[in-house]
């Protein structure tokens, strides 16, 4: 593989580890909200990664080896989909709140502050990773560029 294809790669962990943190925060900022335009409580969401382009590894794995010239393709990483959490709200016992039903119980979202905080370290500490891997990328092609000069 070559730098450019580290950069690609690094890049498209990047952009999928920046949304997995918008969700993240967007759940967190939702956490206490009882009613949304759809109705109801707000349904905590989820990122799924996929991989992108590349069965490389896959196929030298299957071989046991790769020819000399044979180039695996870039991969990386995509948002596959953002999926709503099927976990049921939680029900509070509050008669006085607009939206409580008639037995004055109100559907919260399922969402623990304690899970979404370690999901967003995660994030971070991936996207710190992966910034890193092009800072490191980047400083290979500009020496590369001194040497042959």
């Amino acid at each position: 593989m070559n730098l450019f294809g580290v950069l690609q790669i690094s890049g498209s962990a990047l952009g999928a580890e920046r949304l997995r943190a918008e969700v993240v925060t967007s759940n967190l900022a939702n956490a206490e909200t009882t009613r949304t335009v759809e109705g109801g409580p707000y349904q905590r969401r989820m990122v799924v990664f996929n991989s992108r382009g590349s069965s490389g590894f896959r196929m030298l794995l299957a071989s046991g080896t790769m020819l000399a010239g044979e180039r695996q393709a870039g991969g990386g990483v995509q948002v596959d989909e953002v999926l709503a959490d099927p976990t049921p709200p939680q029900r509070r016992y509050e008669p006085g709140h607009p939206d409580a039903d008639p037995a004055g119980y109100v559907a919260y979202p399922a969402i623990n502050p304690v899970e979404e905080m370690v999901d967003l370290m995660g994030a971070q500490r991936a996207y710190e990773l992966n910034a890193s891997a092009v800072q490191a990328a980047k400083q290979m092609i500009q020496q590369s560029l001194q040497i042959l000069k």
